[in-house]
């Protein structure tokens, strides 16, 4: 897994490359949350553009995200899920609290 990080005022765009499973979540999850909690983001958008594969653990992973940006008032959103991954997605329920564009 590869992370991209694009700061934009209190904006916080993480562009993922690759899988977000059981193997890459966990890593990924401090650096993100390292950049957060420093508390000058109001809003995290994740670019799924180039991500191949979510399981579970990826799941997880952004629901945990949504968690900490929500304790900070802010908001999450998702973006340019492949269709594979959107359907994921969708049968996670994850759309119900996190928007999917």
């Amino acid at each position: 897994m590869n992370l991209e990080f694009i700061e934009s005022g209190q904006v916080l765009t993480i562009r993922l490359k690759g899988e977000l499973d059981h193997h890459s979540a966990d890593e990924s999850r401090v650096l993100i949350d390292e950049k957060v909690n420093k508390g000058k983001f109001n809003k995290i958008v994740i670019d799924f553009r180039n991500l191949d594969f979510i399981d579970s653990s990826g799941i997880g992973f952004v629901i945990g995200r949504y968690k900490v940006i929500r304790k900070q008032n802010g908001a999450i959103e998702i973006i340019n899920a492949s269709k594979k991954v959107k359907k994921i997605l969708d049968m996670s329920g994850i759309g119900k609290i996190i928007e999917i564009k």
